[in-house]
C-alpha cells in the first residue's frame, strides 16, 4: 500500500482494516501501520494522536457507513444489510462495539453513531409502510416511539446476533451463504404470531371446530 500525498488519513485507516483482518485488534501497532501506508513512523501518531485516537476515527468512519446501508428499503432488508456490512467489513464491525478501544465520547463518533441508530429506528417504524408483509413484524405501525425503539433493538440484537456467530463460526450450515440464510431467519420471524405459538399438538389437531350451539344461537337473542 503506498503512500501519495494528501491522502495519508485514507490510506492510514484502509491499512487498520487490513491488519485487524489478518491479525485482529489486539495486534494492531502503529509501527506496523506505519509500514503498511509506507510512511515514517511517527506519522500514524502524528495524524491520530495515539492507537485509540487511530480506532475512534476507524470505528466513526464504520457507523457512518452502517448508516448508509441501512437507509430505505423494508425492516427485513434492513436485517439483511446489516449482516452485510458485517461480513464485507469485519476488522470495523468489530471495533465499532468495542467502545473499551476508542475514545467513546468524540464528537464525531457520537454523532455518526448516533446517524446509524437514527437509520435503524426510522426502518423499525416505517419500513413495514413500503413493504407489508416483508419485514419483522413491527408494533410501531402507528408511529409510536417507544414501539419503535423496542422493535429496532430486537431486530438489531437478532441481526447482530445472527452475524456474531457466523463470523465466530459458531452457526451451523457453514455450506449455506449466509446471506440468503439471514434473508430466510428473518422472514422466519415475520409470520403471524399465532403461528409461532402454536405447539405441535395444536399442529396435528388442526383448526378448532365451530360449537355447534354457538352457530344456533340467534345473534339477536
Amino acid at each position: 500500500m503506498a503512500y501519495h500525498h494528501g491522502d495519508l488519513r485514507r490510506v492510514l485507516l484502509e491499512a487498520t482494516a487490513e491488519a485487524i483482518e489478518e491479525n485482529g485488534v489486539a495486534a494492531l501497532s502503529m509501527r506496523d501501520l506505519a509500514r503498511r501506508a509506507g510512511v515514517s513512523h511517527a506519522a500514524p501518531t502524528h495524524h491520530f494522536g495515539d492507537k485509540a485516537g487511530l480506532l475512534t476515527a476507524f470505528a466513526a468512519e464504520g457507523y457512518e457507513q452502517l448508516a448508509q446501508e441501512l437507509a430505505g428499503g423494508s425492516f427485513l432488508e434492513m436485517g439483511v444489510a446489516y449482516v452485510r456490512f458485517a461480513l464485507t467489513r469485519r476488522a470495523q464491525f468489530e471495533v465499532m462495539y468495542r467502545p473499551d478501544l476508542y475514545h467513546a465520547d468524540d464528537p464525531a463518533l457520537v454523532a455518526a453513531r448516533a446517524k446509524s441508530a437514527e437509520a435503524l429506528y426510522d426502518r423499525a417504524e416505517h419500513g413495514n409502510q413500503k413493504s407489508a408483509g416483508d419485514g419483522i413484524q413491527s408494533d410501531a405501525r402507528n408511529g409510536n416511539q417507544k414501539d419503535a425503539r423496542i422493535t429496532g433493538q430486537a431486530g438489531w440484537s437478532i441481526a447482530h446476533g445472527f452475524a456474531t456467530l457466523w463470523l465466530s463460526g459458531a452457526f451451523p450450515d457453514r455450506d449455506q451463504d449466509p446471506i440468503a440464510l439471514a434473508r430466510a431467519l428473518f422472514q422466519e420471524l415475520n409470520r403471524a404470531p399465532e403461528d409461532l405459538n402454536r405447539t405441535p399438538e395444536d399442529v396435528d389437531r388442526g383448526p378448532e371446530e365451530p360449537d355447534p350451539d354457538e352457530l344456533d344461537r340467534d345473534p339477536e337473542a
